[in-house]
């Protein structure tokens, strides 16, 4: 097992080889195998793609952001110009109209509220919008609608699970309330977290996932 000074001196590392993030701007520290990112970035994405990079770290347990987003002034845009923007982006790469999401745009920060059909659809909502310039962060309060039985709902995730990666399957336990699940166990690595998350989303009648996996190793 990698001691957290080691676990410290791969993640630096990992940031620095990382085209997408300025390493510079972020600091980290490692206590118990979880790392911390503290510092300053200059776009929501780059913020996203900091976590991910540490999360790439063999060893990594848990992953603490408390990096705040600056702007730098090229890429500073006001509230309306944000929002339209938004609005273009989710209608041709999520297909949601302006119906079914609305937006709300504050100092950068992007709500968006509205109701859809799949939990899939409130995922891809947000995925679409934080990567844009001018967003600070975004607040996701979309509800989901659907109406399928908690045990229907379980038994896809698992049959899902089961066909992406069958070991880890094993170790992962499904429970669902009101459209809601949470997932419980064990897995090897980050990307198999991200699996089993995304086999949960794309259920029918999912409205949200509560992550509780931990990492194994």
């Amino acid at each position: 097992m990698k001691s957290d000074v080691q676990l410290k001196k791969d993640v630096e590392q990992e940031l620095e080889w990382d085209p997408s993030i300025n390493a510079a701007g972020v600091g980290v520290e490692v206590h118990d195998r979880i790392v911390t990112l503290a510092g300053h970035l200059g776009s929501f994405s780059e913020k996203l793609a900091a976590r991910r990079a540490a999360q790439r770290v063999e060893g990594v347990k848990g992953v603490v952001v408390e990096l705040d987003v600056r702007l730098p002034t090229q890429d500073t845009r006001s509230d309306e110009e944000v929002a339209g923007v938004v609005r273009s982006v989710l209608e041709w790469t999520a297909g949601l109209s302006e119906k079914a999401v609305k937006v709300t745009v504050e100092k950068g920060c992007v709500t968006l509220s509205g109701d859809v059909d799949w939990g899939y659809q409130k995922k891809a909502a947000e995925d679409a919008v934080v990567r844009l310039r001018g967003v600070v962060t975004v607040v996701n309060q979309i509800i989901v609608h659907g109406n399928a039985s908690s045990g229907d709902i379980a038994s896809k995730i698992s049959a899902a699970l089961q066909r992406h990666a069958e070991d880890e399957a094993r170790h992962i336990n499904v429970s669902v309330s009101e459209g809601t699940v949470t997932l419980r166990g064990k897995v090897g690595s980050f990307p198999e977290r991200s699996i089993a998350c995304n086999a949960a989303w794309s259920a029918p009648g999912v409205r949200n996932v509560i992550d509780q996996l931990s990492i194994g190793g």
